[in-house]
């Protein structure tokens, strides 16, 4: 059996209703000569997932886990299961446009490329963006570059390189998936593709955002963005990031301005309630303070391991659009 050119990896959780537009999406807008396999992973669903998947899309391959492991594990059986060279790790509410394929493949004819961000616009109004790629300030401020803007402003960008690419519609070169290890589960889901992106940066990748490359989103149409738990969980993720993967000059330069900023975020928690799980997360933070810096030894070997080959840029050079990109969200974030 051929090895296909592209993997669609769709995680998916009690999402029957929604993956009915994103699989016809795929079908619809399929190129002709690709070689493309779809993957569905199904996370323990009780709303019948699975035979519906079985029985109205049998061009896809069908995983089911027992029992429900999360997003990273869901995402990471369908990353393993994969055949194609790249894999595409695409949200059940989101729907691809026509030629997203060819536009998101394109740039991975340089091997220094491992991820490349698709322009994600809003699902229900196409015309605002909902992400042009991830981008992390040094101080600890993980954001969706033009989330919210008009999306003519970045139809019109050409390609270039950014931090990295949201996980909602991500296209991955499966050897920097198997070189990276994918996705780290202790995120749960939310920033595990800044972690990612991170590790993909010390191995010696680089991100392009391709703006031809379009997908729509229903943004976050799976999360309670009032759950505490969540903001508890986003609150304990950014301290993941930020000391586990700074460089560590960057990493000494930023500690007082990213406590400075804390103050802030705190503030704006408490203006809006949600002070509570924001400091219940960085004390989950702090317990965990150890094993984030132990992390630090494995990005010091993915760096070991990009030595290895010259065709990749080393030291901070493949880090350098970890700042370049910085842009304001629309909340103060976790």
């Amino acid at each position: 059996m051929s090895r296909p050119t592209l993997s669609v990896v769709i995680p998916t959780h009690n999402g029957r209703s929604l993956l009915a537009p994103c699989l016809e999406s795929l079908r619809r807008h399929r190129p002709e000569g690709l070689d493309l396999e779809v993957i569905v992973v199904d996370d323990a669903s009780s709303d019948g997932t699975a035979e519906w998947v079985a029985a109205h899309h049998p061009e896809a391959r069908l995983i089911r886990l027992e029992p429900n492991g999360g997003f990273c594990a869901a995402a990471n059986a369908g990353i393993a299961a994969a055949r194609g060279e790249f894999v595409q790790l695409l949200n059940n509410d989101a729907e691809v446009c026509d030629g997203w394929a060819e536009a998101g493949l394109s740039p991975f004819a340089d091997p220094r490329v491992g991820s490349v961000a698709p322009l994600v616009l809003v699902r229900s109004d196409p015309s605002r963006v909902d992400s042009a790629g991830d981008s992390y300030a040094f101080f600890g401020w993980p954001s969706k570059r033009g989330h919210g803007q008009p999306a003519w402003r970045w139809e019109r960008r050409r390609a270039e390189e950014v931090f990295g690419a949201s996980a909602s519609s991500a296209f991955y070169r499966a050897e920097a998936l198997r070189r990276t290890g994918g996705f780290d589960p202790s995120y749960g889901s939310y920033y595990e593709d800044v972690d990612l992106a991170f590790r993909l940066r010390w191995a010696g990748y680089s991100c392009v955002f391709a703006p031809d490359c379009r997908v729509r989103h229903d943004v976050s149409a799976t999360y309670d963005h009032g759950s505490p738990a969540l903001h508890r969980r986003m609150a304990r993720n950014a301290e993941a990031l930020f000391w586990s993967n700074l460089p560590l000059p960057w990493l000494a330069a930023a500690a007082v301005p990213h406590l400075a900023f804390l103050g802030v975020q705190l503030a704006w928690k408490a203006s809006h309630r949600r002070a509570r799980p924001f400091l219940e997360g960085k004390r989950d933070a702090i317990a965990e303070l150890p094993r984030f810096l132990r992390g630090r030894r494995d990005r010091a070997e993915l760096a070991r391991s990009a030595a290895a080959r010259p065709a990749f840029r080393l030291g901070v050079a493949p880090m350098r659009a970890a700042v370049d990109h910085v842009r304001r969200p629309v909340g103060a974030g976790a």
